[in-house]
C-alpha cells in the first residue's frame, strides 16, 4: 500500500508527520520535478497541494496572487473561453482576480503577446479588447487591411493561457528577487511560498517545447528568493531538458506511480543520470499483455521506447531496431506503429481499442525486438 496523495502533497511541502514518508525532509530543496503519466494524478495532486498550503481559497479564486501558493494546471485553461456566438471567433475571459490583476494591475498585454507568438508564430497577433475581457486573433499582413480574425487550434490556445502565467511568473521572480520589502513593486508577493507548474503545454512540437523548458529552467535559476517550483510532466522530453539545465540547483526528481489498490508512490530518481522511464514504459506494456489490456496507447510506449533508444545508439531510423524475419516485415511493422501510435487530426476519429491482429504484432515485438531485451525492468 502507498500514500494518497495528501500525504505526497505533504510530503513535497517538507512535512514529517506522515502516516508513511516518501521523501526525505526537502525544505532546502529549491526544485522539485515529478514525471507521470496522464491520469496518474498530476493534476489532483497540484489541488491537493493547493488545499494544503491555502485551504481558505475559494474555487473561482484559485489563481488569486497573494497566497503561499500560485499554481498552473488543466483548470488555469477553463478561465478562457470561446463565444461561439460573437459575429467574429472571440475568446472570452471569466472574471477572475489573476488575468485581472496581469492585464490591469501590471499591463502585461505586450509581454503576453511576444510569449505567445515566441511558442507559436510571430504572425499570430492576439488583440484584447479595452476591458481585457475578450481576445481576438488574426495573423498580421504588414499592410493598412482590415485583419481576418481566426478561431485558433487547442494547442495554440493552450500556448495562449500558459504565456499569462509565464508572464505573471517573470514578474514574481523579478519582484522577490528584491529583498526588502519596502522596495517591492507590489506586496501580493510577500507571502508567497510555492509555484507549482502542472504539465505546461504538451501540444507543442519538440523545438520550441525544448524552448519553452529552457526558459522555465533560465527563470528558476534567475530566482535569488526563497520560492521554490514544483513542476510535473508526462512528457519525457521536457521532463529531460530540465533535468539537464536544471543541473547545480537544489532539485530532485521523481516519478509519480498509481498503484493497484488506489494509492500512490513518488520514486525519487538520481540526480546524476537520466531518467530511465523508457524502463517504465517496458514494463506498462509486459503488464497489459499479462493482464489482457492492451490499447492505443501502448502502441505510443513501444514507439517512445524505440524513438529514444535509436538515438542513444546512433541509428538514424527507429525502425531499424524491429526485428526482420523475411524481406520487407520490418517495414511492414514499422508502417502498423506508425499508423497505429499516429494522433488523427479530430479527436473523433481516435481509436483505442486493438484488433486481435495488433494485439499479437505488438505481443511480437516485445518478445522479439532484441534491444528491448537489454532492459532489465
Amino acid at each position: 500500500m502507498g500514500n494518497t496523495l495528501i500525504e505526497i502533497a505533504q510530503n513535497l511541502n517538507g512535512a514529517t508527520h506522515t502516516r508513511r514518508p516518501v521523501t526525505e525532509r526537502v525544505l532546502d530543496v529549491k526544485v522539485q520535478l515529478i514525471y507521470a503519466f496522464n491520469g496518474t494524478g498530476k493534476t489532483r495532486l497540484s489541488r491537493e497541494f493547493k488545499m494544503l498550503l491555502d485551504p481558505n481559497i475559494e474555487p473561482e479564486q484559485e489563481a488569486a496572487i497573494g497566497t503561499k501558493v500560485i499554481y498552473y494546471n488543466a483548470f488555469t485553461e477553463d478561465l478562457f473561453f470561446w463565444d461561439n456566438n460573437a459575429p467574429e471567433p472571440t475568446l472570452k475571459i471569466q472574471q477572475n482576480t489573476f488575468t485581472n490583476w496581469i492585464l490591469e494591475e501590471e499591463g502585461q498585454d505586450q509581454n503576453i503577446i511576444g510569449n505567445f507568438q515566441n511558442y507559436t508564430n510571430d504572425k499570430l497577433t492576439p488583440h484584447f479588447s479595452e476591458d481585457y475581457s475578450e481576445i481576438r486573433f488574426s495573423f498580421e499582413r504588414g499592410n493598412d487591411e482590415s485583419p481576418d480574425f481566426v478561431k485558433i487550434s487547442k494547442g495554440e490556445e493552450s500556448c495562449f493561457v500558459w504565456s499569462f502565467f509565464y508572464s505573471l511568473l517573470e514578474q514574481i521572480i523579478d519582484v522577490l528577487n528584491i529583498v526588502e520589502f519596502d522596495e517591492r513593486s507590489t506586496d501580493k508577493f510577500n507571502e508567497l511560498e510555492y509555484i507549482f507548474i502542472d504539465d505546461p503545454v504538451s501540444s507543442l512540437d519538440e523545438n520550441h517545447l525544448i524552448d519553452l523548458a529552457v526558459d522555465v529552467a533560465r527563470l528558476i535559476k534567475s530566482s535569488n528568493s526563497n520560492i521554490k517550483f514544483i513542476i510535473t510532466t508526462h512528457n519525457p522530453l521536457f521532463y529531460n531538458v530540465l533535468h539537464n539545465e536544471l543541473n547545480g540547483e537544489r532539485y530532485k526528481k521523481y516519478l509519480l506511480k498509481n498503484l493497484d489498490d488506489g494509492t500512490f508512490e513518488l520514486v525519487a530518481q538520481l540526480n546524476d543520470s537520466p531518467f530511465s522511464y523508457h524502463l517504465y514504459l517496458k514494463s506498462e506494456i509486459k503488464k497489459a499483455i499479462e493482464t489482457g489490456q492492451l490499447s492505443k496507447y501502448h502502441f505510443n510506449f513501444l514507439r517512445n521506447i524505440l524513438e529514444k533508444t535509436s538515438t542513444f545508439m546512433g541509428y538514424q531510423n527507429w525502425g531499424d531496431l524491429l526485428p526482420e524475419r523475411t524481406p520487407g516485415e520490418r517495414d511492414s511493422y514499422l508502417t502498423r506503429i506508425i499508423n497505429i501510435s499516429s494522433h488523427s487530426k479530430h479527436a473523433s476519429e481516435e481509436v483505442f481499442e486493438l484488433t486481435d491482429s495488433n494485439k499479437r504484432v505488438l505481443e511480437y515485438l516485445m518478445e522479439n525486438t532484441e534491444i528491448l531485451k537489454l532492459f532489465k525492468s
